[in-house]
């Protein structure tokens, strides 16, 4: 799999600005040159795991919405992932699939009645 390095910086350009928050203010928090997050946002240096992390934070987003462009709290999280891969199932794939959803629904609870 490829790390769309262009895609990543993209996104943290896109949600630091919609936070109001200008490529200055990010480098001083994160304690790096403006020169640098420039490069990020453009794609041009590859971001280190640690570094993208720290990003996610400053921004106050999950670090899966930066790499993948897709926030597991969003309402319709994988749907359209998971419509491609029953859409190359045959029947009884589906089939089996609508099964073990049904299973899942029936024994495992849901996620905001874990932390109870």
């Amino acid at each position: 799999m490829n790390v769309d390095y262009s895609a990543i910086g993209q996104r943290i350009k896109q949600i630091r600005k919609a936070r109001g928050m200008t490529q200055e203010h990010l480098a001083e928090a994160l304690t790096v040159s403006v020169g640098y997050i420039s490069q990020i946002e453009r794609g041009v240096t590859k971001i280190s795991l640690d570094t993208l992390a720290a990003v996610a934070t400053r921004l106050e987003c999950e670090l899966s919405e930066l790499v993948t462009g897709v926030s597991v709290s969003q309402e319709h999280y994988l749907n359209r992932e998971l419509t491609q891969l029953t859409n190359r199932m045959d029947g009884q794939q589906r089939h089996l699939l609508y099964e073990m959803a049904q299973l899942i629904l029936k024994h495992v609870r849901p996620l905001e009645e874990v932390g109870e």
